[in-house]
Order: structure tokens, then C-alpha cells, then sequence
């Protein structure tokens, strides 16, 4: 191992992972960092415990939203004071969607491609639903994007990386054909966002979402992000007009008045227990370069698929072969694809599952290395080779995949 792999492998201690674990799925849901638990302890006995409602002032939690904001900022290459945590993805789609139709209010069409997460498709439809105002939801295939911009397109709703494949969009080639029909822009970074270095800023695209519980290690339930490009935060007009967003909270007026800034993208009462948990996981990140994450990551799934490939051929590549056109997760496609996954999860290699055949499999380098590759390739070939996802108890469908 050189002296890059070390580095950039330095950080495994720092994470909870049960002994034995070969854990693939960091993608989904980020293990528990070390420090978390003594972070959350702290907040609970010593904050909250102690300080009860003092701790808004005393403990410092009105400004956690902004602050751990710019920590998160931080890895998607966003200035201080554009990005804000609080509440959900969902949310912070609903948020940026809405903010930026209403930029552009002589057009009546949201693209987004069809594969995009649900949640955002969902989102989107309930808005429009809601406004009520002749828009139209247009979804076409990946590949069709470019050629659906023009000048009747009043915002691109994209996801950088595809939660099935993996496949990731050129970013900032995207965001600069979109704009030149004059279309507003909005990344969903939550396949992003602690994978790879993402430069939104450069990017030039208006808005950001994404989530922390992914690479980011912020726990089940850990708040979303909303980022919004610096020449508009003082402009855009936020749709939940939340309390926590208004210029004087405590002032308690009956009209809203949009806060200054970034601020006036919170809604409600931010979540201080799972801040203090993603504020411990952030701290795994200092000092680590993303391009060394990045290239870690390349190395690691380009090793996964040759041995994937060479040991089991029954299994199709469902992501792009190319990596620079994929994130840092890798998708193979078998009819047969959840039994897989769950013959797996039963020896201690946990990856997931996505409807309708797709195996996903996340290369994280903050606590993934190469023994850990081919030792889940070796059991992968076992499964397969002997047919061990063809037993009945397999096959039965859990309420998460």
C-alpha cells in the first residue's frame, strides 16, 4: 500500500462498523461514526439536560443550521452563507423547485429525466398540482436531456449522480446549455455530496439539494441541505415561508418577512440532536482531499468489476463503464437481483437493492480498501456458483430493499 492509499484509508477507525462487516452500502446510509455518540451524549446531558431552552442561546443552536451549513458547503465546492441544513430532501426540493419557477413565470415546463429519485418527481408533481397554473412535469430518457432544452423550459430538475446506476451528468457543461435557453437549474447532489469533489459554485447552476445521511455519515434522519447560488440569496423567494426563515422570528409579526441571506431558506425548528451528530461525522473530513477520495474510489469499484465480471457472469454491468461518467457506487443487474443482495447481507456483505434488478454496491474510501473488495467478490462468486439465492428465505420481500 503507498503512502496515498494510507492516507486516504487513515480515517477507518474513525467509524462504527461490526466485526466481520463488509459494508457496501454507504451510498444509503452512512455508518456510525466513533464520535457521534459521544457528540449526541453531550447535547443531550450537557446541552439540553442542563440548559433546557437556554441551550438556543447558550449552546449555540439557532446558528447551527448555517454554520454546519458552511461545513457542508465546504465539500460542494459552496462559499459560506449559501447553504443551510434543516429539514428534509423532500423539503429542500420542494423549496428549490418552487423558488425557481418563480424565476421564471412565463414558462410552464419542469425537466427532469425519467429515471430521476422518485421523491423529486413526486415533489415536483405536488407542486404543480398545487400551484395549479398550467405547468407540466416532462421526463425523458438520460440520454434525451440536451436535446429536450429550449426555450418553453422553465427549470432543469436533475439528479448528478443516478441513485441505480451510478451514471453521472457532466454538471457544468449541462448547467451552461441549459442557462443559454435561460433555464433555471437545480442539482440534486445526494449521491454527490462526500463522494467526489463537486464545484456547484463553478457550476454556475442557481440552486442545490441533497442530503447528509450518505457519505456525509450523518445518521438515519439527518438533515437536508439547500444551497442557492450567492447573487440570489437575498432575492429568492422562498415558498415555505417558515418561521425559523423570517428576518425576526422573535419579533413575532403576523406577515412574513424573508430573512437575510441564506436564512430565509429554514422553515421550521432545526433538528439539534441529529445536527450534533452530523457535526461529528463532518469532523472525519478535515483534512481529507476529495480528489484522493475520488481517485480511491475509482480504483476500488474498477477493481470490483473485473472480479465481478471474471467470477460471475451471470451478473450485467448496469452502470456506465467509463468511470468518469459514474459516482462512486456500481450497479449489476440480475433478474433475480434482491435474493442476491439478501444471500449477501446473510454473510456479512451489505449491500442493497433497487426495482426492479439492480444490485447497488457503494466504494467509500474513508473506511473501504481492497481486502474488503475481493473478500465480498469471493463470497459473491460462492452465491452465485452455488445458486444460494435460490433459497425460498431469500426471496421474501422486506418493507426496505
Amino acid at each position: 500500500m503507498n503512502k496515498r492509499d494510507r492516507k486516504t484509508n487513515m480515517k477507518k477507525d474513525q467509524f462504527n462498523i461490526p466485526e466481520g462487516m463488509i459494508y457496501l452500502d454507504g451510498n444509503s446510509l452512512g455508518p456510525l461514526p466513533v464520535a457521534a455518540s459521544a457528540r449526541v451524549q453531550k447535547t443531550l446531558q450537557d446541552e439540553w439536560g442542563k440548559l433546557l431552552i437556554k441551550g438556543w442561546n447558550e449552546a449555540g443552536w439557532m446558528q447551527q443550521p448555517s454554520g454546519v451549513g458552511d461545513r457542508v458547503g465546504a465539500l460542494i465546492g459552496a462559499p459560506k452563507g449559501t447553504v443551510v441544513l434543516g429539514d428534509t430532501l423532500s423539503i429542500k426540493v420542494y423549496q428549490a423547485l418552487a423558488a425557481a419557477l418563480n424565476m421564471n413565470p412565463d414558462r410552464r415546463i419542469v425537466l427532469s429525466d425519467s429515471g430521476n429519485f422518485p421523491t423529486d418527481l413526486y415533489m415536483a408533481e405536488g407542486l404543480l398540482d398545487t400551484i395549479d397554473k398550467g405547468h407540466e412535469l416532462k421526463t425523458v430518457a438520460s440520454q434525451d436531456i440536451e436535446s429536450a432544452l429550449n426555450e418553453d423550459v422553465a427549470v432543469l430538475m436533475l439528479t448528478h449522480v443516478d441513485y441505480r446506476s451510478g451514471r453521472m451528468y457532466d454538471m457544468e457543461r449541462l448547467t451552461a446549455k441549459a442557462q443559454s435557453f435561460g433555464i433555471v437549474v437545480i442539482w440534486d447532489l445526494a449521491h454527490s455530496a462526500g463522494a467526489m469533489p463537486v464545484k456547484i459554485e463553478k457550476s454556475n447552476a442557481e440552486f442545490a439539494v441533497g442530503c447528509t445521511y450518505k457519505y456525509l455519515n450523518g445518521g438515519p434522519g439527518a438533515p437536508a441541505f439547500i444551497y442557492v447560488r450567492s447573487d440570489l440569496t437575498d432575492t429568492v423567494q422562498p415558498a415555505l415561508s417558515g418561521w425559523l426563515g423570517h428576518s425576526a422570528p422573535f419579533a413575532f409579526e403576523q406577515k412574513y418577512r424573508a430573512g437575510a441571506g441564506i436564512e430565509r431558506m429554514r422553515v421550521g425548528t432545526p433538528p439539534i440532536i441529529q445536527l450534533a451528530s452530523l457535526e461529528a461525522a463532518l469532523d472525519i473530513w478535515d483534512g481529507v482531499d476529495l480528489n484522493d477520495i475520488r481517485e480511491r474510489s475509482i480504483a476500488l469499484s474498477e477493481l470490483f468489476i473485473k472480479e465481478v465480471e471474471a467470477r460471475c457472469p451471470q451478473l450485467k454491468l448496469a452502470s456506465p463503464r467509463d468511470p468518469k461518467e459514474r459516482g462512486s457506487q456500481v450497479s449489476f443487474a440480475f433478474e433475480e437481483g434482491y435474493a442476491v443482495v439478501q444471500a449477501l447481507i446473510a454473510r456479512d456483505v451489505v449491500g442493497d437493492f433497487r426495482a426492479p434488478n439492480i444490485m447497488r454496491f457503494g466504494f467509500t474510501p474513508l473506511f473501504i480498501d481492497e481486502d474488503y473488495v475481493l473478500k465480498a467478490v469471493q463470497i459473491l462468486e460462492d452465491i452465485m456458483t452455488q445458486s444460494v439465492w435460490d433459497n425460498p428465505q431469500f426471496k421474501k420481500r422486506s418493507a426496505v430493499t
